[in-house]
């Protein structure tokens, strides 16, 4: 039952890494500040829940210490703030134009 649950995070987190990574070369090669701005939105997004999974992988895959607890909570905090701040910031882009 773990090991499916890991299986499926990993495929979480390579999908997540792909897409961050495809974005951000998407955001910087970009001349268009729109293109550029939901760019690195869609970024951002990704890259939160990659900080998330992270964390879920950390939880599932090792026994709890302290210094897990913490780091994977942090990572947690961190990728919400992410996917929030991403999608906060694909709105404002997205009423801008429509490109």
């Amino acid at each position: 039952m773990v090991e499916g649950i890991l299986y499926v995070l990993y495929a979480g987190l390579i999908i997540s890494s792909i897409g961050s990574i495809f974005y951000s070369f998407k955001s910087r090669r970009a001349l268009d500040p729109i293109v550029r701005g939901k760019s690195s939105a869609k970024m951002n997004i990704f890259m939160g829940f990659m900080l998330i999974i992270l964390a879920l992988i950390q939880m599932f895959m090792y026994s709890g210490s302290t210094v897990r607890v913490v780091v994977g909570a942090l990572f947690m905090v961190l990728g919400a703030f992410n996917i929030f701040a991403g999608i906060r910031n694909l709105g404002l882009y997205a009423r801008q134009g429509t490109k």
